[in-house]
């Protein structure tokens, strides 16, 4: 969808998903359409009765906000597939529709990731080739422009699926990263072809045949080492260490703040610890990642945004639109599959 330099982006956002629900979902639209000028316009998906008493607590006179009534909210310990018929009015459904419809040009949530998945393949339909849709981008704060697909909807992966997921990360890479020449690789255990388990010793083949600008296996340490701009894994190793790494930002941040009491100002401490918190909480810090796969644009948020990351994630979401990445993944899987077939 195109919009006039003088028609704002129309954002929906879950104003029902994340970890704290209205309160902090409608500080982060006030926040969003604040620092955006005019640039967007945020589409509040929700139910009125939770969501219209803190958008006239919050929104000053004027803000480009606008509440779309909805019912019910899926929860992440609920079956997507079960819930979405059980709940054809949750907000996940209806703010996919809004992209379908042509009402939104986008649609963010801090909501159930399986959810968003189920309704976006319904609804919007996956790219040709692909059979679910696809997570993944930047994890670590010091390695921002290198991606790593997939962080979890894929947790049992055929080797040509990981090629899929290369190519969707590099089409991610040029165009939202600005990255000229992504280089891509494998996340294995050992350097050598032969290491790995089946999986990867069997994509490696595919991924040199595959016209990518594949430069072999990578490990663990090369993640913020810039060895590659886009690293493939399946979502099951994708997932545990993108926990991992969270898991280290927040331990690592109570450690240094305690360690620098006494040292430094209590103030200097904080700042430091959020600093290093940030850096290895990313996805949080960025506050949501596009679906990739999907005809439409689509971003997940963390659960535990809060309002200046749910913000984060529908100025991701304004840029994805502006950087029209929906047609850049098709080209991208196209070329691949025009590469592969000759």
């Amino acid at each position: 969808m195109t919009n006039s330099p003088a028609q704002p982006l129309r954002i929906a956002l879950d104003a029902m998903g994340g970890d704290y629900g209205p309160p902090e979902t409608v500080a982060g639209a006030v926040a969003a359409v604040t620092e955006a000028r005019g640039r967007v316009a945020v589409l509040l998906v929700g139910d009125p009765e939770a969501v219209q008493p803190e958008l006239e607590r919050q929104a000053g006179q004027g803000l480009p906000i606008k509440l779309i009534p909805s019912e019910g909210v899926i929860l992440d310990s609920e079956s997507p597939m079960q819930a979405l018929r059980a709940k054809p009015k949750a907000s996940a459904l209806v703010g996919v529709g809004m992209v379908k419809e042509g009402i939104a040009d986008a649609f963010v949530t801090m909501g159930s990731t399986g959810a968003t998945m189920a309704a976006s393949a319904l609804l919007l339909g996956m790219m040709e080739g692909l059979e679910r849709p696809a997570l993944g981008g930047p994890i670590i704060g010091y390695a921002p422009n290198t991606v790593l697909m997939e962080l979890g909807s894929s947790i049992d992966c055929r080797p040509s699926q990981l090629v899929d997921f290369a190519a969707l990360g590099v089409a991610f890479s040029r165009t939202y990263l600005e990255v000229a020449e992504p280089r891509v690789g494998i996340l294995s255990v050992g350097e050598e072809e032969s290491k790995g388990n089946r999986q990867t010793r069997e994509a490696f083949p595919l991924f040199q045949a595959s016209g990518l600008n594949f430069v072999g296996n990578v490990e663990g340490h090369d993640l913020g080492a810039g060895k590659a701009d886009v690293v493939v894994c399946d979502g099951f190793v994708g997932n545990i260490l993108l926990k991992t790494i969270e898991g280290l930002g927040d331990g690592l941040s109570k450690y240094v703040t305690e360690r620098l009491s006494g040292h430094v100002s209590g103030e200097d401490a904080a700042a430091i610890g959020r600093d290093l918190y940030d850096l290895l909480n990313r996805t949080e810090y960025n506050g949501g990642g596009p679906l990739f796969g999907i005809k439409g644009n689509v971003v997940v948020g963390h659960g535990r945004s809060s309002a200046a990351g749910i913000a984060r994630a529908v100025s991701t979401a304004a840029r994805l639109c502006d950087t029209g990445l929906i047609g850049k993944l098709e080209d991208e899987l196209n070329a691949l599959r025009a590469r592969t077939a000759s």
